[in-house]
């Protein structure tokens, strides 16, 4: 169905010149896609976080609780191993044991120390990594109601 304006034709019978057509086809599509999708993009995704509603967990003993405070200190039941976590936690007896550590973090500690706490508990073969939380009391409102004590 191709007819060749001004082309040769080569001995294989086939034609010299390339169609276009399917060519700027193909990009007028892409381009409307591109329109479309763009705007979204840039835009990006709306993300709600859950409310977390937990009950307690025992913990079996407070030498296995890691605390991070809002000043970023890092806690090993009572000791302060801010400096050497890492091998504080890859030296202990009892974590090599029972391979499991409760992480308690205040609520405005950075994200960068509380990662570096599970970096070190994974680092030193902890398995079993519990986060602990204070429960919210049930009909309460969040604003007015004083938080649970937490028991570690």
């Amino acid at each position: 169905m191709g007819v060749s304006v001004g082309g040769r034709r080569r001995r294989g019978g086939g034609f010299t010149d390339i169609n276009v057509t399917p060519l700027v086809d193909v990009m007028l599509v892409l381009l409307v896609v591109f329109m479309v999708t763009a705007p979204l993009i840039t835009a990006g995704l709306r993300v709600e976080l859950p409310n977390v509603e937990a009950k307690e967990a025992p913990t079996k003993d407070t030498k296995l609780v890691v605390t991070v405070t809002k000043e970023e200190k890092i806690l090993f039941g009572e000791d302060d191993v801010t400096a050497n976590v890492e091998d504080v936690l890859a030296q202990n007896g009892r974590v090599q044991k029972e391979k499991e550590l409760y992480i308690r973090a205040d609520k405005n500690a950075r994200y960068g120390a509380v990662a570096r706490v599970v970096a070190a508990a994974r680092s030193a073969g902890v398995e079993g990594l519990n986060l602990l939380v204070e429960p919210e009391i049930e009909g309460a409102d969040s604003a007015g109601a004083a938080p649970a004590p937490a028991k570690p």
